[in-house]
């Protein structure tokens, strides 16, 4: 494996692929753009008609943005790799780069990087923002949990992207990822949600989003459910991986 490892040329092609496609680039800018934008609207419509109006955990409603920029982030991982099934693209890869482990390790880490920095600057940015309307309500960057809910938020969403990313691998096609990932995420996670325990709390979403909570809900804690998030993107990518080794281009 070590010799399959990304090396800095590969990584440089990556970003050049990622660069050039306006679809691809504007999903990772939407991955701010909506977060942050959704969630000052909403901050600035009713932030300060009561205390908790946006939700009864004052934390987790400061990023409620994530719920909208997460969709950006499926879609920046899917159409990231999406791209190599287009004309014959993944056969002209796979000249330039003939180990396809190098190959795939290469464009994961890619999008795992880029990911991570824009949620990095995304997590920050939309709990300042959001708090400049919520008037007396307002939490300050320091207060309990709210610099490791900007910091986990970053790494979910960068964990989302791998998710969509691997499954896009997998399946090779982006609107039919989107199709599963939008209603499982949005619809059956929020049928489930309720329950508390059980398994609802370890869909991906309920996991994840546990680093974003002041008090622990369920079984989970802040980073065991990152952790369990982290273990649904760890089995796309690895799926991914596998179909990408053993699949005829």
């Amino acid at each position: 494996m070590s010799s399959a490892l990304p090396t800095v040329p590969v990584l440089h092609s990556e970003w050049i692929k990622i660069r050039s496609l306006r679809g691809t680039l504007g999903a990772l800018t939407a991955v701010c753009v909506a977060t942050v934008g959704i969630q000052t609207l909403t901050a600035a419509a009713i932030g300060e008609a009561e205390a908790g109006s946006m939700g009864e955990d004052p934390l987790l409603a400061a990023f409620y943005g994530l719920n909208f920029g997460q969709i950006a982030a499926f879609a920046f991982g899917a159409s990231a790799f999406a791209a190599e099934f287009h004309h014959g693209a993944l056969r002209n890869t796979l000249t330039a780069v003939p180990d396809r482990t190098r190959f795939y390790l290469s464009k994961i880490t890619m999008i795992a990087v880029l990911s991570l920095l824009i949620g990095e600057v995304t997590g920050f940015a939309t709990f300042v923002a959001g708090q400049q309307f919520m008037g007396p309500y307002a939490m300050e960057l320091g207060a309990e949990g709210t610099v490791r809910a900007a910091v986990g938020c970053g790494i979910y969403l960068m964990l989302m992207a791998l998710f969509a990313a691997g499954l896009t691998a997998v399946l090779r096609n982006t609107a039919l990822v989107l199709s599963l990932l939008i209603p499982f995420v949005l619809i059956v996670s929020f049928v489930i949600g309720e329950a508390a325990g059980g398994f609802a709390q370890f869909m991906p979403d309920r996991a994840g989003q546990m680093v974003l909570r002041i008090d622990q809900h369920g079984d989970l804690g802040p980073w065991t459910g990152l952790g369990v998030l982290a273990l649904w993107a760890g089995a796309a990518v690895v799926g991914g991986w596998l179909a990408i080794r053993r699949r005829d281009v």
